[in-house]
């Protein structure tokens, strides 16, 4: 029996990694809690894929479709069409993956910014929620989002990896915050961990994703704290034991979220049904 119900709101299932044992892997996700799993679209081509996929899993699985800022670069006058002909899916709940990426850049700054821009747009017509990626482009990415004004649909920064005060900006405008296994390895003193603690990353305004098969949480590392670890369930470790850094899976959803509630001290059942609750109203999944 599952300790939560839990909402993945970012796995990238069309990865090449899950092609032979798909639902093995969706078995134990449903075994860690999870009733729902948004499927990421990261490209046009990969978005298409995405709709395929989740056909099989209908209730279960649902997609994203956008162009992440590393394929900004290929984006052409199809690809705005190709785009908001898949949001009439009705399994399509977000816009997205989409965002800006100065940190490695494989698409020109100025160009991310332009793609960016389009699909933003694009949500605020079809008001449509927004599913965005941002490394190290805080500024640039406030800019673009300010632009829309109030008619910015429920936007989550998924993944986040930043600063407590690049939190509080995000959360000042009314965005969500996604959070993945990346908290086990995040010691800095402005970071993920020190936000929960301090309660300035609020678990109300949080989401949680996997984003499988990356961000693994190697919840028995030597360096988190050992009151933190003392925390993880033994069914969540049970189940943790199919993830690992060559390919994480939606199951370790409940490592996550017993991470978020150690590191902010609040109960993980509490943390499961907020972040849940959010996931629900945000992508309109009931």
């Amino acid at each position: 029996m599952a300790l939560y119900e839990l909402v993945d709101i970012g796995a990238n299932l069309g990865h090449p990694s899950y092609q032979k044992d798909l639902n093995d892997v969706l078995d134990r996700a449903k075994q860690a809690g999870l009733s729902k799993i948004m499927v990421t679209g990261t490209s046009e081509k990969i978005s298409q894929e995405c709709a395929k996929l989740i056909e099989k899993y209908p209730g279960f699985l649902y997609f994203t479709a956008g162009v992440h800022p590393h394929d900004a670069k290929d984006w052409n006058d199809e690809t705005l069409e190709s785009i908001k002909a898949l949001q009439e899916n009705p399994n399509c709940v977000a816009v997205g993956e989409c965002g800006l990426d100065f940190n490695r850049n494989f698409s020109p700054q100025d160009v991310q910014r332009e793609v960016f821009a389009k699909q933003v747009d694009l949500a605020v017509k079809l008001r449509k929620p927004l599913f965005i990626h941002e490394r190290e482009a805080h500024e640039d990415m406030v800019k673009v989002l300010t632009a829309a004004g109030s008619d910015l649909p429920p936007t989550v920064i998924h993944c986040f990896t930043g600063t407590v005060e690049e939190a509080k900006k995000y959360l000042e405008m009314g965005l969500y915050i996604g959070l993945t296994g990346f908290l086990w390895k995040d010691r800095s003193d402005n970071g993920v961990q020190a936000g929960l603690r301090s309660g300035e990353i609020p678990i109300e305004k949080l989401v949680l994703e996997t984003d499988a098969p990356y961000m693994y949480p190697k919840i028995n590392d030597k360096k988190i704290p050992k009151e933190i670890k003392s925390l993880i369930t033994p069914e969540t470790e049970a189940l943790h034991k199919f993830s690992s850094f060559n390919r994480n899976e939606p199951c370790s959803l409940a490592a996550v979220c017993e991470l978020v509630a150690a590191f902010a001290g609040r109960d993980p059942k509490e943390v499961a049904r907020i972040t849940t609750e959010n996931a629900k109203k945000i992508y309109k999944l009931e």
